[in-house]
């Protein structure tokens, strides 16, 4: 069952119609359970169990952290027990940790360790050994994990039933790929029981058609250029690399907020607000601003329970930058066991010293502060903090050393093989080099005109239109999508 497809669309209206049926909390909350475990199942049956395993110790330890200290105990020997309670709980939620970050990273480097030690797996996308080592959703479903642990520790309320717990964590439109949502809101929405309005329906319904749109009529067309021109690099000349390139900057991003638009959307329909996940991130002028309005709930997931707890900005630019540095380069990791994606974390996190830098030297010097406002400043911002972002992409579309080492040798002065425009790009792909050039710049022209309404004009559809363009979007969509669709990208990570 994938996003989107008719079957997902059926099973949805399936679940929506019999949730807004019930009248008691407890059975939409075991509808949502079920509902997203035969979601998952329809997936990945194999890893049905480890989940609910991982699910039920973080809900034990979760409550156990929250146990409250005997008030009972006499005052005399209060503070012995507190020290003890508090060391107890410490120790707890380490554990929890530990258990998610290992269960993380054992399925992020298993395939890695094994061929350290000299067992090669198969590459084949069909392998069975393959999927065994890279379940889909884990990383995120760790993430919520280990924030839930230490938001309890910090003081907010462990889950009172293991109902709210089970459908927060299995909740099915952002299982797979996020968006990463903490347990408190999610569960105080579903609590509420408030039917949704007209227009939140309406709003629900257009980012499910919007979502596909972007993801079957966009995304995955581009993917089609991209993986032609990375599967024959030693072809491709500097301009194709560099095409390539940029277009899976697009790709990516595209790909990702089509799918947290139909996650968005589904969960409206039941009267649930996800959280987003991006806001124009390429329209950004400096990088910190970058990872404010890009994969927005991993960027606060970041801050909140790593940055943060290293000590934040409160000890120093020099401290500041190394948690920065160190912060990136744990996202690279996270992301992947190649070299690429720690050196694409190394290079952003570069950018972001050089950023927290920068403002440090214009709060010393009033004349470089000043000219980062002024239209210039704004201009040359833009393209330094793009330039570093897509160049990075390359690291992390080519992770391998083998492959991103001869991207980077024919990236300058290099000419394409004869064949390469003739076969990828006129053959496969019907388009020129400067057409695709093109039609890549005039999604971005989409992309920078929607901005500029919503974000400069402070414009949006009204929902009557939402409704009426539902219907075309969708017709698009099925229409015009390739033959074959593609996984969303995230779901490797």
């Amino acid at each position: 069952m994938t996003l989107p497809s008719l079957v997902y669309a059926l099973f949805l209206i399936s679940v929506v119609g019999v949730y807004w049926t019930l009248e008691s909390l407890q059975a939409r909350l075991w509808l949502l359970i079920v509902a997203s475990l035969i979601f998952y199942a329809s997936i990945q049956v194999q890893y049905l169990l480890l989940m609910v395993a991982v699910l039920l110790v973080t809900f034990f330890i979760g409550n156990a952290i929250a146990t409250p200290l005997d008030w009972r105990i006499p005052n005399p020997r209060w503070q012995i027990a507190e020290k003890g309670w508090n060391r107890r709980r410490t120790h707890l939620l380490w554990l929890g940790i530990v258990i998610n970050v290992l269960l993380l990273l054992g399925f992020k480097y298993a395939e890695g360790l094994l061929r350290w030690v000299g067992i090669d797996l198969p590459t084949a996308p069909d392998s069975t050994l393959v999927r065994i080592v890279m379940p889909l959703g884990i990383s995120f479903f760790c993430f919520e994990c280990i924030a839930y642990l230490v938001d309890v520790y910090r003081g907010s309320p462990a889950a009172l039933n293991f109902s709210d717990f089970a459908a927060y964590k299995f909740y099915f439109p952002k299982l797979i790929s996020g968006p990463i949502t903490r347990f408190h809101p999610f569960i105080d929405q579903v609590e509420q029981q408030t039917l949704p309005s007209l227009n939140t329906a309406v709003e629900g319904l257009w980012l499910i058609a919007y979502g596909a749109t972007k993801k079957l009529l966009i995304a995955d067309h581009i993917a089609i250029l991209v993986n032609l021109s990375f599967d024959n690099l030693e072809r491709a000349g500097s301009a194709d690399i560099w095409l390539a390139t940029f277009a899976y900057g697009l790709q990516l991003y595209i790909d990702f907020s089509a799918y947290v638009n139909i996650a968005r959307g589904s969960a409206l329909l039941m009267g649930i607000n996800l959280p987003q996940n991006f806001d124009a991130p390429y329209f950004t002028t400096s990088l910190a601003d970058f990872w404010r309005r890009w994969h927005m709930t991993l960027g606060d997931w970041l801050r909140n329970y790593l940055y943060f707890p290293l000590g934040g900005s409160r000890r120093g630019v020099l401290r500041t930058c190394l948690n920065l540095m160190i912060v990136m380069v744990i996202a690279g990791i996270w992301h992947g066991n190649n070299w690429g994606f720690i050196i694409w974390g190394a290079l952003h996190g570069a950018g972001l010293v050089a950023h927290r830098l920068t403002q440090t030297l214009g709060k010393a010097r009033p004349p470089v502060q000043e000219f980062w406002p002024t239209l210039p400043g704004i201009g040359l911002g833009w393209l330094l903090t793009q330039g570093l972002v897509f160049f990075s992409w390359l690291f992390f579309r080519l992770p391998d050393p083998q492959q991103f080492t001869l991207a980077l040798q024919r990236a300058w002065g290099t000419p394409a093989d004869a064949q390469f425009g003739q076969l990828v790009y006129l053959e496969s792909l019907g388009f020129s080099f400067s057409q695709l050039l093109l039609l890549l710049w005039g999604v971005v022209g989409l992309m920078a005109a929607s901005y500029l309404v919503k974000q400069g004009f402070k414009l949006e559809l009204s929902w009557p239109v939402k409704l009426m363009l539902v219907p075309v979007f969708s017709l698009l969509a099925w229409l015009l999508a390739p033959a074959e669709t593609l996984p969303y990208i995230y779901f490797d990570f």
